[in-house]
């Protein structure tokens, strides 16, 4: 259960993250592009609309068979999972555990009982990293903690292990 995040403190529902399944989550960040090129926010309803007019437009042009490409296409994307390295944003998780009203900071808190304390507003520019080289983040882990603006990329939060509203 070392790899359990909480999420605890001054909120309405208090849950866990288990940063082992984020690798099939829709919303991972591929960390190679996301600091080397200029990241664009997705917009999650707009490209599921967009995938699915291509795939009726497949279907239209070509029939219910799937075309050859679409297995590499597949398998390169399996590839992908397999051997990158992955990030999600806090924020959404921290929105699930509804803070409650009088909320105003979260802290991370590490393996050693640190804490690093930040705005509510800040959990948006904070990304979790959970995969280097398609593995899990174990010697070190569950997740380090990195800043959207990349500054602490050579030097994260390591070992963060929950996280408590205040």
């Amino acid at each position: 259960m070392e790899s359990i995040i909480p999420i605890t403190g001054n909120v309405k529902h208090a849950i866990t993250l288990d940063p082992t399944v984020w690798i099939f989550d829709d919303r991972r960040i591929d960390l190679e592009v996301f600091f080397t090129e200029e990241f664009v926010e997705r917009d999650e309803m707009e490209e599921y609309k967009e995938k699915m007019g291509k795939h009726w437009s497949r279907e239209i042009m070509e029939g219910a068979t799937y075309p050859p490409t679409l297995k590499s296409e597949k398998r390169y994307e399996k590839d992908k999972m397999l051997t990158g390295t992955f990030g999600i944003i806090l924020q959404p998780f921290i929105k699930n555990a509804t803070p409650k009203a009088d909320a105003t900071t979260f802290s991370l808190i590490t393996k050693d009982e640190e804490k690093y304390t930040y705005p509510l507003a800040d959990a948006e520019n904070i990304l979790f990293k959970f995969s280097e080289n398609g593995k899990p983040l174990k010697v070190d882990g569950p997740v380090h903690a990195l800043f959207k603006d990349g500054s602490n990329q050579d030097s994260p939060i390591r070992h963060v292990r929950a996280i408590e509203v205040d």
